[in-house]
């Protein structure tokens, strides 16, 4: 008759401890002496936690109804007495590294070349042609994202954010069923766009510790006539903005029958290497010889 309250207990626990390692609410400003009026305009302006109060730009939380530059220096001061904002040594880098997820991407020697999977807290681009596999390496994403950590998955949720019409939640059921787990006159326009976009990826990759996955299509890159010898034939759209804002790049290509070769275009951490992969009826899985 007690296992009630012992389990009501546990839960309580468990989240008393996820919300003390998790980014802070900014409730907890109040205690700060912020009052709960100005802490209310800015979670009706998008910013719920201290961390994203704290790295916001000046103009950003003034756009925000109520909040003047006054207030916001306020705001920030209370903020930055909570989050580190100074150096930081390398130790401390090192063992928040340590606390990093990979996520399996359904393919050993995919995984072995991203030595461990798709990374959390950071944003991995894969772009490629029509049927070089995107789609269905992040609808297998969706499902190994769930699994748990000693299956190589994060034990967490997927958000698929469809923007060319591409998802399909039947696909996502037999991959989850077989893994036995359930203009250019507008450029500068679109390019300002994007970069608004992809920052508030890289906020939410690095406040809640997040494995962004973009995936992107490619143009031809030889339009100025210069030699087909000068270097890869596509390249993926976006620009300098898209190359500067992801951590890890991908290049996606067709290869023989239902497989699909990756190679690692950049990153801080990996050295440039291929490897091969197919797509069968559990998703992404190893190659086909």
């Amino acid at each position: 008759m007690e296992a009630a309250p012992v389990q009501q207990q546990a839960g309580a626990a468990q989240e008393a401890a996820e919300e003390a390692s998790g980014p802070l609410q900014v409730h907890v400003l109040q205690a700060q002496g912020i009052p709960a009026a100005d802490i209310k305009k800015l979670i009706e302006g998008g910013i719920h936690t201290v961390e994203a109060l704290a790295h916001a730009p000046k103009k950003e939380l003034t756009a925000i109804k109520g909040i003047s530059e006054a207030k916001v220096d306020k705001l920030q001061q209370a903020a930055w007495k909570l989050v580190p904002m100074g150096f930081t040594t390398a130790a401390v880098v090192a063992e928040q590294r340590g606390e990093i997820v990979q996520v399996t991407t359904g393919c050993k020697e995919l995984d072995s070349i991203l030595e461990g999977g798709i990374e959390t807290g950071s944003i991995t681009e894969m772009y490629g042609e029509f049927r070089s596999g995107k789609t269905q390496l992040c609808h297998t994403l969706c499902v190994t994202c769930q699994l748990p950590i000693d299956m190589g998955g994060a034990e967490g949720k997927a958000l698929y954010i469809d923007t060319e019409g591409t998802f399909r939640p039947q696909r996502l059921a037999q991959i989850a069923e077989r893994t036995e787990f359930m203009g250019r006159g507008e450029l500068a326009s679109r390019q300002n766009g994007l970069g608004k976009f992809l920052r508030a990826l890289q906020r939410l990759a690095s406040e809640f510790g997040v494995a962004v996955v973009v995936s992107n299509q490619v143009v031809a890159a030889n339009l100025d006539g210069a030699s087909m010898f000068a270097g890869p034939s596509v390249k993926p759209i976006g620009g300098n903005i898209m190359a500067h804002a992801t951590t890890t790049r991908l290049w996606l290509k067709k290869a023989k029958g239902d497989n699909r070769s990756v190679k690692i275009m950049a990153s801080p951490s990996l050295p440039e290497r291929e490897a091969t992969f197919a797509i069968g009826a559990e998703g992404v899985c190893d190659a086909k010889d």
